[in-house]
């Protein structure tokens, strides 16, 4: 008797981790990239997929394409820009990044001469949020994208009137 218990309990809680795994998996539409081109020469093909969200017309994405890199007190920025493509045939957009990744920046003293790891990038970018298509880039070797999901305040706000 005390066997199928711990038989019966074990099977229960199988099934609720199996549940909590499909339940996970549930969150992200299925991905297809193949139709996307391959990268070029000494550039990488990346992309971002996002978790099915709810709402996902008030939400917007920005993304950095950047390095890091020892950098003294200066604000620097990566030199280069993003071009938006069209994929002919499937009305999808990807992004190429041209960059050779040169920095520029402001030309303070720095008193202390230290150098720290920062992660400098290009002009970040904000596009629509959309769970059902990947965000495709084609990035130099060296370079790396990241991302953060924008999401509203709660209450719209009034502007003030003079």
């Amino acid at each position: 008797m005390k066997f199928s218990k711990t038989l019966m309990m074990g099977l229960v809680m199988l099934m609720g981790v199996n549940a909590f795994a499909q339940n996970k998996a549930d969150k992200f539409e299925k991905l297809e990239i193949k139709m996307f081109p391959k990268a070029k020469e000494g550039y990488k093909q990346v992309y971002i997929q996002l978790p099915v969200a709810k709402n996902e017309n008030d939400l917007k994405v920005e993304f950095f394409v950047g390095a890091e890199k020892m950098l003294d007190c200066n604000k620097h920025f990566l030199m280069g820009n993003v071009k938006t493509q069209d994929l002919q045939g499937w009305g999808y957009t990807y992004y190429e990044v041209e960059s050779t990744g040169e920095t520029g920046g402001t030309l303070m003293a720095c008193p202390d001469q230290k150098l720290t790891k920062k992660f400098v990038t290009l002009q970040p970018e904000i596009v629509r949020y959309n769970s059902k298509l990947p965000l495709v880039f084609y990035v130099p070797k060296d370079l790396e994208v990241r991302y953060r999901v924008l999401r509203p305040d709660a209450k719209m706000k009034s502007a003030v009137q003079q």
